[in-house]
């Protein structure tokens, strides 16, 4: 006889589970995988084995550690019920016994996580590129040297300088440049920005002013040199003892302190000028000059670091010469620092970081200068070129064996308005 129930004839099924059996008893496990038979029951029977040689029920193998029939299924709980596998009992999750659903995300946690990741990338950005920024300034500067010293005023002063360094340069670039060869350096522009409360004034003082050179201290040797009366070019007292003297020159013969000193070399500009992706400016008039390389027609143009470095260094191709020259020096630089203050260029790291390595790497300042007073003078001139200031030459009042004489009663009157940080109603040439 078969010892398993499939085997039974249907003679002897009686009235246990079979097929087509309406008996209140399930038929015995078929075999699975995942269960296995029990000992068979010894022959004729025994005490508690079912009759007719019908095996121990089967246990599970998994751990489980079923005993006999899963007791949802004899006490006829219904499959997927409360205390089965389905919603609401034991395992519930996707109705066959899978993990528990993933929780909603917690997006106030996440948005909060984020800010605080972008706020922090941000902070360290802006907090190293001001480290970098300042580590590149040339402070070599030291107005501390300055002697006799006129009062500060309002506001703030900036003298503004542009040279004939061609230090660094190659012979190619010198020539590229139409700089030539000459050593050592001279000052080929000269500007004071005041900066206040009523607007940003821009004064270009001609190179070939006629100054005073006062007593002063040699900025290397420490001697004092006593003033004799000497009058040359303003030009002069910058390639006789440098930035010093020149500091020194100004605050003499006009009674305006000097708060910060700032100058740039022909490179340098160059840089700047290509680093920002050049400066459109309207050209007055068509310019041809073989000594600075100059050769623009008239209109609006985008001139780049050459272009822009013959334009503001022409003077023979003008009529007005010196003076003319100044007016268009004034000009670009206004443009130049509103073309670096825009939010296309700040905003774009792509132009802002070499804007400001070439800027910062040619750039010499004095000691107390800062990145922040750096911004201030930029915006100042920003304003200038917008309306918000006012660019003039100093007021002359004719010239004297080739040197330019300052309109004394003018320029008194001019420097009394910048230190108090008055409106300036004085005009120049």
């Amino acid at each position: 006889m078969n010892d398993w129930p499939q085997g039974w004839s249907d003679d002897n099924r009686g009235t246990r589970y079979g097929r087509g059996s309406a008996g209140a008893q399930p038929e015995g496990a078929r075999v699975m995988r995942q269960v296995r038979r029990g000992p068979a029951a010894p022959p004729g029977g025994g005490q508690g084995a079912p009759p007719y040689g019908v095996p121990q029920q089967p246990s599970y193998v998994d751990g489980q550690g079923y005993d006999g029939y899963d007791s949802g299924y004899n006490t006829g709980q219904v499959y997927g019920t409360p205390g089965g596998r389905g919603p609401g009992g034991p395992g519930y999750g996707d109705g066959y016994g899978g993990r528990a659903p993933r929780p909603a995300p917690n997006w106030r946690r996440r948005i909060k996580v984020t800010s605080i990741t972008v706020v922090t990338v941000l902070v360290v950005t802006l907090v190293g590129t001001y480290f970098w920024a300042d580590s590149k300034l040339n402070r070599e500067v030291d107005l501390s040297k300055v002697i006799d010293r006129p009062e500060a005023g309002e506001g703030t002063n900036y003298l503004i300088v542009g040279s004939d360094s061609r230090e660094g340069m190659t012979d190619e670039q010198k020539k590229e440049l139409h700089t030539g060869s000459a050593e050592g350096k001279r000052t080929d522009s000269m500007m004071i920005l005041h900066t206040g409360s009523n607007g940003s004034t821009l004064v270009s003082l001609p190179r070939d002013s006629d100054v005073e050179i006062p007593t002063f201290v040699g900025s290397e040797s420490g001697k004092t040199y006593q003033g004799t009366g000497r009058h040359v070019k303003l030009n002069a007292a910058y390639a006789e003892d440098g930035p010093e003297l020149l500091v020194r020159t100004v605050e003499f013969n006009t009674g305006l302190r000097i708060d910060h000193y700032v100058e740039i070399g022909f490179a340098g500009f160059a840089n700047i000028v290509d680093a920002v992706g050049g400066v459109e400016m309207d050209i007055p008039q068509d310019i041809k000059d073989s000594k600075s390389g100059a050769d623009l027609k008239k209109g609006k143009q985008v001139l780049n670091g050459e272009q822009a470095l013959a334009f503001v260094r022409t003077r023979y191709a003008l009529a007005g010469s010196d003076l003319d020259r100044t007016k268009n020096q004034q000009k670009f630089l206004s443009a130049l620092a509103g073309q670096v203050a825009t939010p296309g260029t700040i905003l774009n790291p792509f132009k802002l970081y070499p804007t400001m390595g070439a800027g910062l790497d040619s750039l010499i300042v004095d000691k107390d200068m800062g990145l922040f007073d750096l911004a201030d003078m930029f915006w100042a001139m920003k304003g200038v070129s917008g309306g918000d200031g006012t660019s003039m030459n100093m007021p002359l009042a004719g010239s004297s064996g080739g040197n330019l004489l300052w309109d004394k009663d003018k320029v008194k009157t001019l420097v009394e308005q910048l230190k108090n940080d008055e409106k300036v109603t004085v005009s120049g040439d």
